[in-house]
């Protein structure tokens, strides 16, 4: 079930994007998806994973594919409105979610 939010926080935006890497990697066609669209490598991914820039672009890449962002948004226990809106926390939105 859908936890209710109405206003999220850098945290958790953040903690949603380390969830949104372990989903996109553990799906290869979803990971190889990713990396054609990035252009990132492999190698670079752990690297990369630590800044706020790349926290923002995997919350970008999951939020574009409406088929992705409803399959994450399962996977997580959240509705897309509250995954959206990490996304956009982290890309220097305000993070609260409209419509709930």
């Amino acid at each position: 079930m859908y936890q209710k939010k109405t206003r999220i926080d850098t945290e958790f935006a953040e903690n949603l994007a380390v969830k949104a890497l372990q989903y996109i990697a553990g799906d290869h066609e979803l990971l190889q998806r990713f990396l054609a669209i990035t252009g990132v490598a492999p190698e670079d991914l752990r690297a990369l994973a630590g800044t706020a820039e790349f926290r923002a672009g995997l919350m970008e890449f999951i939020t574009n594919d409406e088929p992705t962002l409803l399959a994450f948004a399962a996977s997580v226990g959240e509705e897309p409105q509250v995954v959206a809106n990490a996304g956009a926390l982290l890309s220097g939105g305000n993070g609260d979610i409209g419509g709930l």
